[in-house]
């Protein structure tokens, strides 16, 4: 059975998550205080590749933060949203005017994230977008009151669309998620497509979150004639489709599905027996190199054995150098403005454990390499969570969106 909660009760459960946390001035009156509020899901289709995900590797920033500077307590709260764009800004409005919070983070919904990007403008606040996807965020929608970090609508439609085409798949049929997220990644993996010579047969969209039952839309998409179907989708969605078109033996047919938002805990929810074949395009896999396998290391235990995504290692990413950027500014100054606080992190270099080097671009996007993958066959997998094999590596200044293009007002011409 399904808890659903109305924003009073949100709202009390984020109250109810700050008072769990045991209060430092108790202990060390002397130490400066920062305090870091999660928005992301917990009960949805989501909450696989973010949710309790997310928070630890927030909380692996902060304690790797603390350490370096014991003159600083991080606390972290965090809330479920419930994928609802009012509840998100309800949320963010109360820990900010009631709960001292300084900056949000996380926000795997683009309708949520383009809300709480209004409220943070709004009250001088700052957003670190590690989880929702909509490249407005960096776009026509782009602010100096946040930034955004991992990948992006661009990017995903760019690698995985333009590698498909490619390989023979020039025409598409997308399955999207009905609400900004979907659309904007249909629509940017449309433009990928069209671009290199491929064609568009058609779209149908899905309620979100509600959806379960896929049968209807891949019957149309099979019905098209494409040479692919686009899942413009994620989480629990994506997965459900890519089952359900395995049930249909669509692939057997000839046609290819392509999972344009996938991650590594959808793909171990799939399984590789039907998940094999599958390209798709990640900002990070925890098997990629000796650091990614470090962070993995220091990660999985918390989260009985489970590897995180680039959604998780974006986390302890954007947080490490938040909380970099607020020491050096210094903290006084950093909690009176969010603007200020965006600003000075543009002006460092970005590096850290998970992720290594990178930098943010002045409209908000956070520049680091794209990477092609394709899914392991059974046999092809050597120890748990072995699931990935790279095909190409894709520079960050051919993944993302030009910085000309994006008609970002942040950005001169």
């Amino acid at each position: 059975m399904t808890l659903i909660i109305g924003r009073r009760a949100a709202l009390a459960a984020a109250s109810c998550a700050a008072a769990a946390i045991p209060s430092r001035r108790t202990r060390a009156a002397d130490r400066q205080i920062i305090r870091i509020g999660v928005l992301t899901d917990l009960s949805g289709p989501n909450s696989n590749g973010t949710g309790e995900g997310s928070i630890t590797a927030t909380r692996l920033a902060t304690e790797d933060f603390m350490r370096a500077h014991p003159d600083i307590a991080v606390e972290v709260l965090s809330a479920d949203y419930q994928s609802k764009p009012d509840v998100a800004q309800s949320i963010g409005r109360d820990w900010f005017d009631r709960q001292g919070v300084d900056f949000i983070s996380n926000v795997n919904n683009s309708s949520a994230a383009l809300a709480i990007a209004t409220l943070v403008r709004e009250k001088d606040k700052a957003a670190v977008f590690t989880t929702p996807a909509s490249s407005d965020l960096t776009g026509k929608a782009c602010s100096p009151n946040h930034v955004h970090w991992t990948y992006d609508t661009y990017s995903l439609g760019s690698c995985t669309g333009k590698a498909l085409v490619a390989e023979g798949g020039d025409s598409w049929f997308f399955i999207a998620a009905d609400y900004t997220f979907g659309k904007l990644l249909a629509a940017d993996t449309a433009r990928a497509v069209t671009s290199v010579g491929g064609k568009i047969l058609g779209q149908v969209s899905h309620p979100f979150p509600e959806t379960t039952d896929f049968s209807t839309f891949l019957l149309q998409a099979q019905a098209s004639g494409a040479k692919v179907i686009g899942l413009a989708n994620s989480g629990e969605n994506t997965v459900n489709c890519v089952k359900q078109a395995a049930e249909f033996g669509i692939a057997k047919r000839g046609q290819k599905v392509a999972a344009l938002l996938l991650t590594i805990p959808d793909v171990h929810g799939i399984g590789l027996a039907t998940a094999q074949g599958l390209l798709l395009t990640e900002a990070w896999y925890w098997d990629l190199n000796e650091r990614t396998r470090a962070f993995a290391r220091r990660y999985a235990p918390r989260m009985n054995g489970k590897m995180p995504n680039m959604l998780q290692a974006g986390d302890y990413s954007a947080i490490t150098h938040t909380l970099k950027a607020m020491q050096a500014m210094g903290l006084t100054q950093a909690k009176a403005s969010g603007k200020a606080l965006i600003a000075q992190m543009k002006a460092m270099p970005v590096e850290d454990e998970a992720y290594g080097k990178g930098s943010i671009r002045a409209d908000g996007r956070v520049m680091n390499p794209m990477y092609l993958f394709q899914v392991k066959a059974p046999e092809e997998s050597h120890y748990p969570w072995d699931y990935y094999r790279l095909v190409r590596t894709v520079s960050a200044e051919d993944a993302f969106r030009p910085l000309n293009e994006g008609h970002c007002p942040l950005v001169a011409g």
